[in-house]
């Protein structure tokens, strides 16, 4: 599946395959289409998504071949644990939680996952976590800071589910306790939005030392369809709606809301799985690096000064 403006992207992704296929069997005379044909994908993918605007990005960030959060922790992390439920009401399969290794470190990761197929897409509830998946990403914090484990968190969901049924469930209670816990672990916090970020339901697990975003994700307080219908009582004004919403990456790291713009490879993370992999464990793995420098308590001072620096306020 290609987005409409990646058609001739797509075209020339699927020659590189098939050249591939060809050299892998033995025709090596195709090496030097195929390594031409790489520079000119790698060269075009570069002019194309350096170009994007804020809605085209909300579209790659939704992107249905785009990595998410399981896929990240089965390259990124070593020998993964997932644990399940919130010991109050059942297992959020929206939200995956566990213990791993980083470069042999005890790690606790927390993820929203979407689901590829129609099947896991409906069992994961698209990405939309219940009240229990937010108490299970609270129950795994808080065995973190008492093993002293740092704690990182992939953030990718439209929003927390708003049915009836979650919100008889205590929704807005479980994101506020998962944003005071997180607000006040005495162990690092690395967060990561690696595709859509939408409303409180991203916020609850991107309270953290360092917040860092991929090229091509988005981070907001509301979806762009959603800010089109309050505001402007059209639905085709999304792309109005995207542009004031300030939601890009680059527009994030500008205002402050993010520490850190993780590149993609080749031009949008869908391309290269591998790639993004890489540069994410780089990012990580400095993040970690400086924070596991401070105490406990430095750890909950920065995170506050952290937020206390956003946003205009006048003190009466």
């Amino acid at each position: 599946m290609h987005l409409e403006f990646e058609k001739e992207l797509s075209e020339l992704h699927q020659k590189i395959q098939q050249l591939k296929r060809l050299y892998t069997i033995g025709e090596k005379e195709k090496e030097a289409e195929l390594r031409y044909l790489q520079r000119e994908f790698k060269k075009r993918s570069r002019q194309l998504y350096s170009k994007l605007d804020p809605w085209e990005r909300v579209q790659v960030a939704r992107h249905p071949n785009r990595p998410h959060a399981m896929d990240f922790i089965n390259l990124v992390f070593k020998n993964f644990t997932e644990l399940h439920g919130d010991r109050c009401f059942g297992d959020d399969k929206a939200i995956v939680a566990g213990f791993a290794y980083f470069y042999g470190m005890p790690v606790a990761v927390i993820g929203q996952e979407k689901g590829r197929t129609t099947k896991e897409k409906m069992e994961r509830n698209f990405g939309m976590p219940h009240p229990e998946g937010y108490r299970k990403a609270i129950r795994i914090a808080r065995l973190a800071e008492r093993y002293g484990m740092p704690v990182i968190t992939l953030i990718d969901t439209p929003g927390a589910y708003p049915g009836i049924g979650a919100e008889e469930r205590g929704q807005s209670e479980a994101i506020a306790q998962s944003l005071y816990t997180f607000g006040y672990l005495r162990v690092p916090v690395v967060a990561v939005v690696i595709g859509e970020g939408g409303s409180g339901g991203a916020l609850a697990l991107g309270v953290a030392n360092r917040v860092l975003i991929f090229e091509n994700a988005v981070y907001s307080v509301i979806s762009p369809e959603g800010c089109a219908a309050i505001l402007w009582k059209d639905q085709n004004k999304v792309k109005e709606a995207s542009r004031a919403m300030k939601l890009t990456a680059r527009d994030l790291f500008n205002l402050g809301v993010v520490d850190a713009v993780v590149p993609e490879p080749e031009g949008a993370l869908h391309w290269d799985y591998e790639g993004g992999a890489r540069l994410l464990r780089y990012f990580l793995r400095k993040c970690l690096r400086d924070l596991l420098k401070l105490s406990p308590e430095e750890l909950v001072e920065d995170r506050i000064r952290k937020f206390e620096r956003m946003g205009v306020f006048t003190k009466a």
